[in-house]
């Protein structure tokens, strides 16, 4: 029985009837499609691998802890397994829509919480996997792992049978509400550590508190639209789409113009986020589309675990800037003074005090949060390197593979980019009663890239 950290709960707490904290990678494979029994072997061989896969979440009574990991002693592989086919002619616009219908409903937290779903049909032979994870259990760098774990390197990689396991006798409330109360025993201990340790190392402790400061110093709001249509209520539905590139290109353009894999990707969708407001008529002169951009603090001896290991930048996507040049130079710029002035670093800071926080608070807090309308951040843009080898499902080799990321609040669309064996995909969420015109979005993003190519 494992308790989450206050930052894996958070996402349970801000989940809602339309916030959905799930997230998922969608990948492509080579057909024909397996049979059904052969990618249930290939999984059920894995399953020693990733613990949670057979656990659920209990939460503690009366909240007065956060929620325990424990083993489903019913747990069932044929519920999380589904098998699907989309109807002829098997397009990729049918498939976009089925992404969008399976991400629009939540996980039965009754339930280890995951699902993959094997979708075949396609009418050039293809078939695909979505695999969607509750966002309490990875983030975007340990979601990468776990499709390196229950995917093969290599085609012909045997799938012995699984190993024995026996459920763990679930704990009662009674035990729930003793562990939690052990739990708040030692938290106050924990704190006179931690102050004792920032008494005795005073210049550690000046120097965060430095880096604090100096972080928060960039978190400024400027310069965006209180009533921009990319802020606003949210419902329970989901479309999806995607764009890409490669990295031969994104490469070509770095040695033409300087700046970082992600700076260039940046400024294509800042392109697309310009074309999108055009065509809603709406003005892009001096004007920015701030995004958080989720920041990984997970070091190489953390890789595997099956946890939430993030911090967060907020930029600004100068929109209001009409040459593909000028556009990236300045993503460029700002993105270097955020990381001179540590912003990732005081927003950790800032997430690991939630430690410290009575866990009913924090509950209530994200709740609320979930449920406030702001106008601060307009988008999210979420960037996680994948596997450079080829994977394969069942001897089937993956060709393709793009993310997803959930929405929350009022942010309406939100990117994730994803890279794998030489690709770069992009993988666009929105909230399908208020954004009709993604597909505008999309094009733009392809758009971004074609315009800095012509400059090389």
């Amino acid at each position: 029985m494992d308790r989450l950290s206050p930052q894996d709960a958070s996402f349970l707490y801000v989940e809602n009837e339309v916030n959905h904290m799930h997230i998922a990678s969608i990948a492509m494979f080579d057909g024909p499609a397996p049979q059904s029994h052969e990618f249930e072997t290939m999984l059920a061989s894995k399953l020693h691998r990733v613990p949670r896969y057979r656990q659920r979440i209990r939460f503690v009574p009366l909240e007065i802890a956060g929620p325990v990991w424990c083993d489903d002693t019913h747990f069932d592989l044929a519920y999380h397994v589904r098998h699907t086919a989309l109807p002829a002619p098997g397009t990729d616009e049918q498939f976009r829509t089925l992404v969008g219908r399976v991400m629009s409903q939540q996980l039965d937290r009754s339930k280890p919480l995951w699902e993959v779903w094997v979708v075949e049909g396609f009418e050039d032979g293809r078939w695909a996997i979505l695999s969607k994870t509750h966002h309490c259990m990875v983030d975007g760098v340990a979601g990468t792992d776990l499709l390196g774990v229950i995917l093969d390197d290599a085609a012909d990689t045997a799938h012995p049978p699984p190993e024995d396991w026996r459920p763990e006798k679930p704990p009662s409330d009674a035990q729930l509400l003793a562990d939690a109360v052990l739990d708040g025993v030692k938290r106050p201990a924990e704190m006179i550590r931690s102050a004792a340790n920032a008494v005795t190392h005073p210049r550690e402790l000046l120097r965060n508190l430095s880096l604090v400061g100096d972080g928060l110093s960039t978190m400024g709001f400027s310069k965006t639209s209180a009533d921009s249509s990319l802020n606003g209520p949210i419902g329970p539905h989901r479309r999806w789409r995607q764009a890409g590139t490669t990295i031969a290109e994104i490469k070509k353009i770095r040695s033409a113009h300087g700046g970082t894999l992600n700076d260039v990707v940046l400024s294509a969708i800042t392109h697309g986020f310009r074309m999108l407001l055009l065509s809603r008529r709406e003005k892009v002169r001096d004007r920015v589309v701030r995004t958080l951009v989720p920041v990984s603090v997970r070091r190489d001896d953390q890789r595997g675990e099956m946890n939430n290991r993030v911090s967060a930048m907020f930029a600004e996507l100068p929109v209001g800037l009409r040459d593909p040049v000028e556009r990236l130079h300045a993503i460029t710029e700002q993105m270097e003074n955020l990381k001179e002035h540590h912003q990732a670093v005081a927003a950790e800071t800032l997430t690991s005090l939630t430690g410290f926080a009575p866990p009913m608070l924090l509950a209530l807090g994200a709740r609320l949060f979930a449920g406030v309308e702001q106008h601060s951040v307009q988008t999210v843009t979420t960037n996680v390197p994948g596997p450079q080898r080829t994977l394969y499902a069942a001897g089937r080799p993956m060709i393709a593979a793009y993310p997803y990321v959930p929405l929350a609040g009022s942010v309406r669309i939100g990117v994730a980019i994803f890279s794998y064996i030489g690709q770069i995909t992009f993988g666009i969420t929105c909230d399908a009663g208020s954004v009709t015109d993604v597909d505008i979005l999309a094009s733009g993003i392809d758009e971004g890239i074609e315009e800095l190519l012509a400059t090389c």
